[in-house]
């Protein structure tokens, strides 16, 4: 059986004419509604496309499409399915490149809070306690998931492109400046105002674009992508613990500051939007809350709140316990470097699994064993270096997929034309842990 008689065996014609334009010489179809022909996979449409009396009409698997009427000129949505993802290419997996270096540079910084953390304890901010010099990466990292309440609604119109221009130039911005602070404020808005919001900034639109382009192996490629915010977290304490002790604090966060200038000129090169603007109401691109009217999207949400409650714990916090246990900074500084590490391996593996046994069965998989790592290595550890570095490596590991697998899983609850806009907004509930 030839293709066109495979898709055309149960659909009534009205009328039927053959044209050379057609790339399998198969007969044009006239009816009421047809399916996608095989030669039309993986032909997409963005918008409202022209669709006239000697064209050959491609829907999507499953999506019937009216045929207009012999000397109409109408337009029509066609909705996009598994089908027109391209899955890879040079066109796709240049864009996971570009999302990997947007996340190298902004939740790479994310994922070394602990150097700051423990440096501006014992140097700029030592008046100070713990519990104050942390409100300011509360405040930042609040501000990194909160701010997507407004970024996802402009990613979905607008694309991908200014939202990541402008988080690239936030960051390098915050970054040089830090060098200037010296007061408890400035630190507050430097880093929990202007950081906090530019890392929303950026990386909302690199990891959503990943599912443009891909969607049988979406949890691997958004692995791939937002493993560059573990390879940042593994540079950046590294980076900043050498050169602050040759350099001092404010050139070694103008160095960081040029790595982030190189990472992002290379992000804003390679991602680019799959489809042209929408051109929408100013309503459209405002927060829009009522997405918490689905029920599944209200308890992943809520399930994501308490998960990245008790992961950010030891991101936060390990360097500056291994400092008060009698460790060298050197080895305090290097936990960081190593749950990173574990991180990479932790955004791979469990993405290509996820692929294959469901994204939400992985992601429940991966979560109980940061619970178990985390009662087993680091509660009973005290101030043994081994269990530490154990415990750094395997919980890394474990919590790697909090990054790569909540947008995918997000994925599953939503369209497409939607997908930036409810996981950014899901985060909002993250936002206030």
């Amino acid at each position: 059986m030839t293709k066109s008689e495979d898709y055309s065996a149960d659909i009534p014609v009205s009328n039927t004419a053959t044209t050379p334009s057609n790339p399998l010489g198969s007969e044009i179809l006239r009816s009421k509604s047809i399916l996608q022909p095989d030669f039309c996979k993986g032909r997409v449409f963005s918008e409202k496309e022209s669709v006239q009396n000697d064209e050959t009409i491609c829907a999507f698997p499953g999506q019937p499409v009216d045929l207009p009427n012999e000397d109409s000129h109408d337009t029509y949505h066609y909705e996009i399915d598994q089908g027109a993802y391209p899955e890879g290419g040079w066109g796709a997996w240049s864009v996971v490149l570009g999302s990997w270096m947007a996340c190298f540079g902004s939740m790479g910084l994310l994922n070394s809070l602990g150097i700051f953390q423990a440096y501006l304890e014992e140097h700029e901010l030592r008046q100070y306690s713990s519990g104050k010099i942390a409100w300011i990466l509360g405040l930042y990292s609040f501000l990194a998931f909160f701010c997507g309440i407004q970024v996802g609604p402009i990613f979905d119109t607008k694309g991908p492109r200014l939202l990541v221009l402008c988080g690239g130039v936030g960051t390098l911005l915050y970054l040089v400046l830090l060098g200037f602070c010296t007061e408890y404020w400035h630190f507050m808005i430097v880093v929990g105002v202007l950081g906090g919001a530019s890392l929303s900034f950026a990386f909302n639109p690199a990891i959503s674009i990943v599912a443009h382009y891909f969607h049988q192996r979406r949890g691997f490629a958004t692995g791939i992508a937002s493993s560059g915010a573990s390879f940042g977290g593994v540079a950046y304490p590294l980076m900043f613990q050498s050169l602050s002790a040759r350099l001092g604090f404010a050139w070694a966060t103008r160095a960081i500051a040029l790595v982030n200038l190189v990472t992002f000129i290379l992000a804003f090169t390679l991602i680019r939007p799959r489809f042209s603007a929408k051109r929408k109401s100013v309503g459209a691109i405002l927060p829009d809350l009522s997405v918490f009217r689905d029920p599944a999207l209200m308890l992943a949400s809520m399930g994501m709140f308490f998960m990245e409650w008790g992961l950010f714990v030891p991101i936060t916090y390990l360097t500056s316990y291994a400092l008060r246990h009698g460790m060298s900074s050197r080895f305090a500084f290097l936990l960081l470097s190593l749950i990173n590490l574990g991180a990479i391996f932790g955004r791979w593996i469990p993405g290509y699994c996820a692929d294959r046994i469901g994204r939400f069965n992985t992601f429940i998989i991966t979560i109980f064993g940061c619970f178990l790592f985390t009662a087993c290595f680091w509660m009973p550890a005290g101030s043994s270096k081994a269990m530490i570095t154990l415990f750094a490596l395997s919980f890394g590991f474990a919590s790697g997929s909090n990054v790569s697998l909540a947008p995918v899983c997000i994925g599953q609850l939503c369209k497409l034309e939607a997908y930036g806009r409810y996981y950014a907004t899901a985060y909002v509930v993250v936002s206030i842990r």
